[in-house]
């Protein structure tokens, strides 16, 4: 089996936290489906919602934010409005100061998955915007753990 037939076999049950979407009129492009762009979008959400309620960030004043430094993703089929999308998050790595998420998106009441995608973000000092020697912090780290899923299988 290879590695995109992994993910297309993903299930919420793959991942430890998920969040509802209500898709918008506005996300659907030409095509009458959700536009690539909006992707990124609820994914960088859903990662800063679970960052904010699980690690004690607070965007605007936290000594330390998450750059994304990489990401991609695979579509597999498509959603459009009115639909509710469920964005299931889950940590496949943590190093001193990086973090890499897996992201998968799935229409409310239908099992298979839509898309799934991967962030890598950099922990860095908001004086700085460089990764601090002593690597993220200890909380941060902690709510990441959480939410960490061992010998992952990955695309990457």
């Amino acid at each position: 089996m290879t590695n995109l037939d992994q993910l297309k076999r993903r299930t919420r049950a793959d991942y430890p936290y998920i969040l509802e979407y209500r898709t918008r009129w506005a996300d659907n492009d030409m095509y009458d489906h959700m536009n690539n762009s909006i992707y990124n979008f609820l994914y960088d959400s859903v990662i800063n919602t679970y960052l904010m309620e699980h690690c004690g960030l607070h965007p605007p004043s936290s000594p330390q934010y998450g750059m994304v430094v990489h990401s991609h993703n695979d579509y597999f089929a498509s959603i459009s409005f009115p639909a509710r999308a469920e964005l299931a998050l889950r940590v496949n790595s943590i190093g001193k100061s990086s973090v890499t998420y897996e992201i998968a998106l799935f229409e409310h009441g239908k099992d298979a998955v839509k898309s799934v995608g991967e962030f890598v973000q950099v922990f860095v000092d908001r004086d700085t915007a460089r990764p601090n020697p002593k690597g993220m912090d200890p909380k941060m780290r902690q709510g990441l753990e959480r939410i960490l899923v061992r010998n992952h299988q990955s695309k990457l």
